[in-house]
């Protein structure tokens, strides 16, 4: 898995359901036969029936990946496959996003934001970012190992520079731009970067402070950069680059949530001629309602 470049946390999860499994059946899953694991998959799915089915997800995503590093191809294709999600991501409207910036207390929290929104990343990336990879003469970050350990450039802008120089300013990071609890060793203190969980809770509770009803979360900044860029007129291809995706089909989802000025005012019935749908009707208006 290492040597695919697959992340540490496929790892766990790859992992932690195999063990589940070989706990269930007091043994490997390699020497499982075509009817154990359908019975163990039914289990599953019958447990999480109705709730998230994330578990059942990385089962499978396990086995296959297990059957086939072991040869056992045939145990592989009789695994069920696993549709996708067709359901378009939450987006947030420029005025939210302003008011998540201005809402929390804590200037750490509102440049956490900043930058999640301002360059579109994700969780894990915006956890790793050091101060060694701003650039503010170019006016760049540099992501280090994003998705399929792949780095990429995205740039800064303006405002961006100018609110994390003064962030750096008052809160004085050292490594990691944003930094969890301070510890403690050995008398020595030193910081760790913010935690995942942390910066869940950070955008979570911006957007309550806006007043946001919207089932958000941390990926959700990133879908609203890459609708919000589409909006302004920049092209699928370049967003792709800036997001880091590998397939351009991950990208094209946000032509289904971008509103266009001219789709939203375009209609075929406006430019069809010979219509004349009103003559013989008389329509009343009934003062009452008015």
């Amino acid at each position: 898995m290492s040597i695919n470049g697959l992340s540490d946390k496929t790892y766990i999860i790859y992992t932690r359901q195999l063990a589940h499994i070989a706990l269930h059946f007091d043994r490997l899953p390699i020497f499982l036969n075509k009817s154990e694991v359908e019975e163990y998959l039914y289990l599953v799915k019958q447990k999480y029936a109705g709730s998230s089915e994330t578990f059942f997800k990385h089962t499978i995503f396990s086995l296959r990946y297990l059957f086939r590093m072991e040869g056992l191809d045939e145990m592989r294709i009789q695994l069920p496959s696993i549709k996708k999600n067709k359901r378009l991501p939450v987006v947030l409207s420029k005025m939210e996003v302003t008011e998540m910036l201005n809402k929390p207390r804590l200037l750490k929290h509102r440049v956490l934001i900043a930058l999640l929104y301002g360059c579109g990343l994700r969780c894990f990336e915006v956890r790793n970012v050091q101060l060694s990879d701003l650039d503010f003469e170019r006016s760049v970050l540099h992501v280090r190992e994003g998705k399929g350990k792949k780095d990429r450039y995205v740039p800064l802008g303006d405002f961006l520079v100018s609110i994390l120089k003064n962030y750096i300013e008052i809160c004085r990071p050292e490594i990691w731009l944003f930094n969890g609890k301070s510890l403690s060793n050995l008398g020595k203190a030193f910081d760790k970067k913010f935690s995942q969980r942390g910066i869940q809770w950070a955008v979570n509770a911006a957007a309550k402070l806006a007043g946001i009803n919207k089932n958000i979360n941390v990926h959700t900044l990133r879908h609203t950069f890459a609708t919000h860029l589409l909006e302004n007129g920049v092209d699928i291809i370049s967003i792709k680059e800036l997001l880091g995706h590998s397939n351009i089909q991950t990208t094209l989802i946000y032509l289904h949530i971008a509103n266009y000025e001219k789709k939203l005012n375009y209609s075929l019935l406006d430019n069809m001629e010979g219509l004349n749908i009103n003559k013989g009707l008389q329509f009343k208006l009934d003062l009452k309602f008015i």
